[in-house]
């Protein structure tokens, strides 16, 4: 995945969710508070839960929740060997197809690393 098509699926992302915010106000803000209650620092550090988002979008097929989440999982510390072995958890998990999203995720982060 280049280094701009990484940037327009997350742009494509957060214009979608301003315009859900929009349409269903309610829904999205709590949807946000959950998102930022599973993903605080405490026993496992933020780091830790971007790994595990990245491999369950992995696993789900999810292409916007693998590029915002190995987005974050680089933003707060993650190297490209503990993705590695995320994918590999994702791949274990979601057979054939999460190969082709682990992939996907690779790209991502080595986009991102190169900026």
């Amino acid at each position: 995945m280049t280094n701009q098509l990484v940037t327009s699926v997350n742009d494509d992302l957060k214009m979608q969710a301003i315009e859900l915010s929009r349409v269903i106000p309610e829904t999205m803000r709590a949807y946000n508070g959950l998102m930022r209650a599973a993903s605080a620092d405490g026993v496992l550090s933020v780091k830790i839960k971007e790994l595990m988002a990245v491999a369950i979008g992995i696993a789900r097929l999810c292409e916007g929740c693998v590029a915002y989440h190995v987005e974050n999982a680089r933003k707060f510390g993650a190297t490209r060997a503990e993705l590695a072995e995320a994918i590999a958890v994702a791949i274990e998990m979601g057979g054939g197809p999460a190969v082709v999203y682990g992939g996907k995720a690779l790209a991502q982060f080595d986009a991102i690393a190169s900026e």
